[in-house]
């Protein structure tokens, strides 16, 4: 079971690193999405911090589980979150889709971790 904690852990830290790394960089594609979802781009970029701060915890976690729980969480919220925001404005799946699959790794992660627990 730990081989696949630290599998999705990893994918999904890769995942999140990058969505949050370009938010807190400031692309135009990222402010393009902000504007989309009527979403202050300050709160963006706090939103990319979390992102980046839970990839940073789910790898950190795999020496300190506790963190990489409470971190998985923190994702799985993020995810709920997104979800919701792409729902609200009327987006369809293609849009809503990354991050339901998201929130299903992290779901997934945090399960394989609390059983490593």
């Amino acid at each position: 079971m730990y081989v696949v904690t630290i599998v999705l852990s990893v994918l999904l830290a890769v995942a999140f690193l990058g969505a949050g790394g370009t938010k807190l960089a400031g692309l135009a594609m990222q402010r393009g999405n902000a504007e989309h979802l009527n979403i202050p781009y300050v709160a963006y970029r706090g939103i990319g911090a979390l992102e980046v701060a839970g990839a940073l915890g789910l790898l950190i976690g795999l020496a300190v589980p506790a963190l990489g729980i409470a971190a998985a969480i923190g994702l799985v919220l993020l995810m709920i979150g997104a979800a919701i925001a792409h729902l609200r404005n009327g987006d369809g799946i293609n849009a809503v889709l990354p991050s339901v699959i998201l929130f299903l790794l992290a779901a997934a992660t945090l399960v394989t971790r609390a059983l490593s627990s």
